[in-house]
């Protein structure tokens, strides 16, 4: 069950852990210029409380919606992933969680990657396309 494999506290340290790690990155970051850390940290613990089981308390779009106007390439996807598992790591998530998790997120995988800007689409008339180049790190 979801309080099984840590509950809702265990999502809030994870995701506090990989979004420190996100806002840190060199190329992940750009992603998220004027969004405020904690809104996201919120809405992602909502969203995988949600989608591993929980309580449904999550208000925000779909991800395919939520990341229509953001290119997200193969690579993209995954240096996310590997900062997602080094935050599994230092939470000390249960493997149950971990294994639940990966699995949802390759099943959005297909839905979210997009090869370039011309895949994507506004979400608003105000909405940029996100697209940065991977830095020289």
């Amino acid at each position: 069950s979801f309080e099984q494999m840590g509950g809702r506290s265990s999502l809030i340290i994870i995701n506090k852990i990989f979004y420190d790690k996100v806002y840190q990155h060199p190329w992940l970051k750009q992603f998220f210029e004027n969004i405020p850390q904690q809104y996201i940290e919120d809405q992602h613990v909502d969203f995988m409380q949600k989608v591993l089981g929980g309580q449904n308390i999550y208000a925000g779009k779909a991800p395919p919606a939520a990341h229509m106007h953001i290119v997200i390439t193969e690579e993209v996807f995954e240096v996310r992933q590997k900062l997602l598992i080094e935050a599994f790591n230092e939470a000390k998530a249960s493997q149950q969680l971990i294994d639940r998790w990966l699995t949802l997120d390759q099943s959005f995988k297909r839905v979210l990657l997009k090869e370039g800007p011309s895949q994507c689409k506004r979400r608003f008339n105000t909405d940029e396309i996100l697209h940065f180049k991977k830095p020289k790190l």
